[in-house]
Order: C-alpha cells, then structure tokens, then sequence
C-alpha cells in the first residue's frame, strides 16, 4: 500500500509540476525554458545530499538492515550511448519513463503505445545484455 500512496503522490507531483507536459519537454530540447533543467537539475543535487547523508551516517532502510551502495564502473562509453539512447527517445516521445504513468492517470491513453515498446526494449536488452560490451 506504501507503494501506491508514493505513486500516487509522485503522479500528482508531475502532473502539478507540469513535468508530464509535451510543451515543457519540447521547450527544455529547444532550449527555450530554464523550467525542466530546474527539476532535473534539483532532484541531482537532492539526490547527491541524499547518498552523501546515507554513506556518511551509515543509515539503515525501514528493515534496520545497513543500505550498501555499491561503486558504480566509470566507462563513459556506456554512459555516453545510453544517455544519447534515452535522450533521444525522451525527445522523440515527448515523455520520460517515469512520467508515462502519470499521463495514463491523466487519460492520455496513446501513451500505452510508447510505454510498450519501452517494456519491449528493457526485454530485450535484458535478453543480450551478456552479448554487450558493458
């Protein structure tokens, strides 16, 4: 149930936020609006003060077992494919994953369509993953 009430408040965030907004998306790929780059730009720097707190005070999930994060592999290659790859279909579909679901909520329902072939896509890369250079 937790679950849901965070999605929930997540979906509704977005929705006020206009992050689920096709204008928005289109104004931060043109350049034309600091609103996006404020969004993303904000959950990074929470998101940094937030891994720094949980390393430092070695806190512990909602089980009291220690939350481990492991160091991620610095090859840019794939970081630099896999970011073009997301931006590019960001850009193309007007949405990002998260989102998607917001505009379902929303009764955008041709987003289903975008949303499948992203399901398609994480299968098959989970399907050959071993095969690519990681």
């Amino acid at each position: 149930m937790k679950f849901i009430i965070a999605g929930l408040f997540f979906g509704f965030v977005a929705v006020k936020s206009e992050v689920v907004s096709w204008f928005r998306i289109l104004e931060m790929f043109h350049f034309d609006s600091f609103h996006m780059y404020g969004i993303i730009g904000s959950a990074v720097v929470i998101g940094i003060i937030s891994i720094q707190i949980i390393k430092r005070f070695q806190l512990k999930d909602m089980k009291g077992e220690q939350i481990s994060i492991g160091e991620k592999e610095m090859s840019p290659k794939r970081y630099i494919i896999g970011g073009s790859l997301f931006g590019l279909g960001w850009a193309l579909v007007g949405a990002c994953p998260g989102p998607m679901y917001a505009l379902v909520g929303n009764g955008y329902w041709i987003i289903l369509v975008p949303m499948f072939f992203a399901f398609l896509g994480t299968m098959t890369y989970g399907m050959i993953r071993e095969k690519l250079p990681h």
